[in-house]
């Protein structure tokens, strides 16, 4: 299977420190020298992994011309569940699920990717047809969380919301016209959110799909928030809610 590739300080910290064996090689800029290399060289030491000083040029072809900061790793591809019902069968606590409809943009993805590890989410899904993919910015984005959630994409989205609630589990979908604010919402059980991107929102046959639609309350000037705070403003109320219940 083909390595991926992961760059990026925090990226490639986050990956040896959690999963250092999954680590075939280290490129670094020869170039850079600096007390954050020499750290990072360091720790890579330490977990034996193999390191190679290159030229800058190299570190651009590796990446694709992102902003590399200097460090780039191509690790083992992620051996996380492929597939909802593999995530859901290996539970034993309520299921607790991001749905992404219609994110394709690399650094949303990766920064919904952090929100839902950081608020232990089982699980991120997505449409084929309208997500960008694990590419190497959205791993670095999501400094790490790539690797601890499992991200899904699935052919069809609306009949994925079907059969999640024929496992019981309450699909509430985020919407500025909401019926009802997310402070005053049961948001307790096996839960999955749903959000769509800025601006557009969810699509018809997600919405429909729903059981509920709920609003962010909205303090100030500005109309909506960005889906990668808006997801974390909602798993992170369900959290609460999880905990005190």
């Amino acid at each position: 299977m083909k390595p991926q590739v992961v760059f990026g300080f925090h990226a490639v910290t986050s990956r040896l420190r959690v999963r250092a064996a999954s680590v075939r090689e280290m490129y670094v800029d020869a170039k850079r020298i600096d007390k954050r290399m020499e750290d990072l060289l360091a720790h890579a030491k330490d977990k034996n992994v193999r390191v190679m000083q290159v030229d800058g040029a190299r570190l651009d072809g590796l990446t694709g011309n992102a902003r590399h900061q200097g460090v780039v790793i191509l690790v083992e591809a992620s051996q996380l569940p492929q597939f909802v019902d593999d995530v859901l069968e290996e539970l034993t606590v309520q299921p607790f699920l991001l749905v992404l409809d219609g994110v394709t943009d690399p650094h949303n993805l990766g920064a919904c990717l952090r929100v839902a590890d950081a608020a232990g989410v089982h699980a991120v899904i997505a449409p084929k047809d309208r997500s960008v993919g694990l590419t190497a910015t959205v791993m670095k984005v999501a400094s790490g969380a790539a690797e601890n959630v499992p991200y899904i994409t699935v052919t069809n989205l609306a009949r994925t919301l079907k059969e999640l609630k024929q496992r019981d589990i309450w699909i509430v979908g985020a919407d500025e016209n909401g019926s009802k604010d997310l402070f005053h919402a049961t948001l307790k059980g096996p839960l999955a959110w749903v959000l769509g991107a800025e601006g557009e929102g969810l699509r018809r046959l997600t919405r429909e799909n729903c059981d509920e639609i709920i609003n962010i309350p909205m303090f100030g000037s500005v109309e909506s928030l960005n889906v990668s705070v808006a997801s974390g403003v909602c798993l992170f109320e369900s959290r609460r809610q999880r905990e005190a219940g």
